[in-house]
């Protein structure tokens, strides 16, 4: 039998049935006619192969086959009723799957805070996380994939979009970089070599370093373009390489790659974090409360930053 061919209205009578143990108690709980009971249980005995119930004295038994299904078709009337009636979200116990985009530096930076949150607000919940390209990919916040982005806000119809905080800069190089320790010229600036950091390549991205250097009429040379802020620091690391990266993850790799903030004459420009999702998603139950948490998680990390 294919489920295309089967009535949900039988599946309703069942569940009332069964529940009740008798005819007429389950047609005034459905308001019909017990002839329309009889009716129905006969056509689902006729799909499934099943006697399903049968009758004792002034009450109905299931079979076996009838007490397998019971706690199933149960369940998903219980499903399809608050899907389709907009059933309240209760936080400890959801199994939903919530899907974030957010780039490389927020994923080293953020992100453990966000699923700290996440553990403990919603232990059953599980949180997917793409990368900026996968966010393009798939159509962004707008799509049907990513629920809220992380990041520098999207622009479009239907985008709602709200700062969270200013993500500061740095000129980074190795420790042992020729030019450690000393404030750079313009001059001496204009002599170094960049890595520059393209998260999605083809797709209109403005670089705000790139910016910043040409407002304040200074050369810069970019020896490499890779797609991360991680894949940048690995570099310089390695080379005498310099690349301008959020503070934030400059204090998580110093240590561990041995980097260090360069002197430098140029203005120390910000990136504007936001919080970004769309209209489709905005009076969702669930999707409020992950949005709201998230402000809660990178609140307190704001405030430790200013």
């Amino acid at each position: 039998m294919s489920l295309a061919n089967l009535d949900l209205n039988l599946l309703l009578t069942l569940d009332a049935v069964l529940a009740e143990r008798s005819v007429a108690r389950a047609s005034r709980r459905l308001h019909v006619t017990p002839s329309a009971i009889s009716n129905a249980l006969a056509r689902l005995r006729g799909a499934l192969g099943d006697p399903l119930v049968t009758r004792r004295g002034r009450g109905i038994v299931p079979t076996p086959r009838a007490l397998e299904l019971q706690p199933v078709i149960a369940r998903v009337l219980r499903e399809l009723d608050a899907a389709v009636h907009g059933g309240s979200f209760d936080p400890p116990t959801t199994t939903r799957t919530f899907s974030l985009a957010i780039a490389d530096v927020g994923q080293a930076v953020y992100l453990p805070r966000i699923a700290a949150w996440l553990a403990r607000e919603m232990p059953h919940a599980r949180l997917r996380v793409v990368g900026v390209e996968s966010l393009v990919a798939l159509g962004g916040v707008g799509g049907t994939e990513v629920d809220v982005a992380i990041g520098v806000a999207e622009r479009g119809p239907g985008i709602h979009k709200e700062a969270l905080f200013d993500e500061t800069t740095a000129l980074v190089a190795r420790s042992r970089h020729p030019a450690a320790g000393t404030r750079l010229s313009r001059r001496a600036l204009e002599e170094l070599r960049h890595v520059a950091v393209e998260m999605v390549p083809g797709k209109g991205y403005r670089d705000p370093v790139a910016t910043t250097y040409a407002r304040a009429q200074i050369a810069r040379e970019v020896a490499l373009i890779v797609p991360t802020f991680n894949a940048a620091a690995a570099v310089v690391a390695a080379t005498d390489y310099v690349v301008t990266m959020p503070t934030s993850l400059l204090e998580l790799l110093a240590a561990r790659l041995n980097l260090r903030a360069l002197a430098v004459p140029v203005p120390e420009h910000t990136l504007a974090m936001q919080l970004s999702w769309h209209a489709r998603t905005h009076s969702d139950p669930a999707l409020i409360v992950f949005r709201n948490l998230i402000r809660r998680a990178l609140a307190k990390r704001s405030a430790t930053r200013h």
